[in-house]
């Protein structure tokens, strides 16, 4: 005698163990709910349109002949086409000093930064010294003073070292930055110091300890500190106008400045004003680009608890 399940067995066993008849439930937007994000994401397309428009205007000018950027300076559409602009910025005029003068600067600056930061984060992480309160209070106050305040002492302290008018002139003074150490300090107190105890216990030293075990799992804040020193060195303008006056140790950005305000007799040359910018802004967003998904990146398998 066979037995015969009924109908309504069959359906809750089917339920349970995933059968053909359980569906998954379809989540169902309203049509106000709909017509609201419709609605926002074209109201951020449209900010969108409104930040980037003018970047874009300044692409497309640096390709116009000057009486066609000056006649018509919003057209996205260079009509004729032309290099005009950046042949002069190449061959006639000193474009490739102020290039490679910021190139220098940039990369030294950069590397500075991120070797001195990361050490002064670590020792007001990590190290036990007398004043260390006072030395990271003087290192906010020195982060709420604003950039201009301190031109003038700038000045005066490079003028009395003798380093005035010269490559060190124009790179030790930016080597370190408050910023910097303070975004190394902060990473380096969410790292665990029983990472470090084993190495301790080895025997290795404070700065072995640094630079082997603790400044490898920083990765994700030393990549933060190349990003914003290099984009804050390439684009430092106040720094190079008070440590510098000789035309060959001209930067990139004192001299976009000097073409912009018409001091080197360029009159209202819009095209090769605006393809200095547009060159200048193409290493910056390299960079930004290359190393952005590293970000906000954490230390992974430091310590299993």
């Amino acid at each position: 005698m066979t037995a015969t399940a009924s109908p309504e067995v069959t359906v809750a066993a089917e339920q349970v163990v995933g059968g053909p008849r359980s569906k998954p439930a379809k989540h169902r937007i309203s049509g106000k709910a709909l017509r609201w994000q419709i609605a926002l994401y074209a109201l951020l397309c449209v900010l969108a349109l409104i930040y980037i428009y003018p970047f874009l205007v300044q692409v497309a000018t640096s390709f116009k002949p000057d009486a066609v950027a000056a006649a018509d300076p919003i057209s996205l559409v260079p009509q004729p086409f032309t290099w005009a602009a950046y042949e002069r910025l190449f061959l006639r005029s000193d474009f490739p000093v102020w290039f490679a003068n910021s190139a220098v600067v940039t990369v030294f600056v950069t590397l500075g930064r991120v070797f001195f930061n990361s050490l002064a984060g670590y020792a007001l992480a990590r190290l036990q010294f007398r004043g260390r309160g006072i030395v990271f209070a003087a290192l906010v106050a020195v982060m709420a003073v604003p950039a201009v305040v301190l031109l003038i002492p700038k000045f005066l302290v490079i003028n009395q070292l003798g380093i005035y008018d010269s490559y060190a002139g124009m790179i030790l003074p930016l080597l370190v930055d408050a910023a910097g150490v303070f975004i190394m300090k902060n990473f380096f107190e969410s790292i665990p110091p029983s990472v470090e105890e084993q190495a301790r216990i080895d025997g290795a030293s404070t700065f072995r300890i640094f630079w082997s075990v603790v400044l490898p799992m920083a990765r994700p804040a030393l990549i933060t500190i190349v990003i914003l020193s290099f984009q804050g060195s390439w684009n430092e303008l106040s720094h190079f106008v008070i440590s510098t006056q000789s035309p060959e140790l001209t930067t990139l950005t004192k001299g976009v400045a000097s073409l912009a305000s018409g001091q080197l007799s360029q009159g209202s040359q819009f095209p090769l004003k605006l393809a200095a910018a547009a060159i200048m802004t193409i290493p910056v967003a390299v960079v930004f680009f290359v190393f952005q998904r590293r970000i906000m990146n954490a230390s992974e398998g430091a310590v299993k608890e």
